[in-house]
């Protein structure tokens, strides 16, 4: 573990990652889809509301700001015409399915499970993103994704003791903000699809 000030580095590049994801969306260069963003800003927000009750410690105020963060990025998409990323089935299904976990959630007296399906909720609402980062990685903004994946590794080893509540949600983080930054930086869904079409075309042609 690491000592608990470094909390502060990890807030300094997660307002980094913003910015220049922000950056990005007013300049019409990333169209964020604004479900995944919409609910990462309402489940940040809510999750930031668990830790401080269950005391949590500093680290929660990181879960803050990756609820305010959301926030941001959605106010700077209504700002460039070019920065709207369309909306389709799949996302409202997510949308739906996430809401729906919220819902199950509320319900649920056991705080660990609870929270178990909070972050599954979290992570479905990362999916549209995960989607589009397959689809149309242009569109994205990877720097953004990777000081999420850093802050997030950085508040788990701050925390003095491994606990469910402290770590799972920034852990969900951690894993997706890799999974979403290795298809933007490595575009595999563009490969993919080109060496599939190069298949199909020889399979044609033979």
């Amino acid at each position: 573990m690491i000592p608990s000030q470094f909390i502060y580095l990890a807030m300094g590049l997660s307002l980094y990652g913003m910015y220049g994801y922000t950056r990005d969306t007013l300049r019409g260069e990333t169209a964020p889809n604004r479900v995944t963003w919409g609910l990462w800003g309402f489940l940040g927000l809510i999750s930031f509301g668990i830790e401080i009750q269950q005391h949590v410690g500093i680290a929660a105020y990181m879960t803050l700001i990756l609820g305010l963060i959301p926030v941001v990025v959605i106010i700077a998409s209504f700002r460039n015409e070019k920065s709207v990323w369309q909306i389709g089935k799949f996302d409202i299904f997510c949308a739906v399915a996430c809401l729906v976990g919220v819902v199950f959630w509320l319900f649920i007296n056991q705080q660990t499970i609870a929270l178990v399906v909070f972050c599954g909720a979290d992570h479905i609402a990362a999916l549209p993103t995960v989607r589009k980062s397959w689809l149309a990685p242009e569109t994205e903004s990877p720097q953004a994704f990777l000081m999420g994946f850093v802050n997030c590794f950085v508040t788990i080893l701050t925390l003095k003791h491994i606990t469910t509540a402290g770590a799972l949600f920034p852990g969900v983080i951690v894993y997706t903000d890799l999974l979403i930054w290795l298809l933007l930086i490595t575009k595999m869904g563009p490969r993919v699809r080109i060496r599939l079409a190069r298949q199909d075309k020889q399979e044609t042609l033979s």
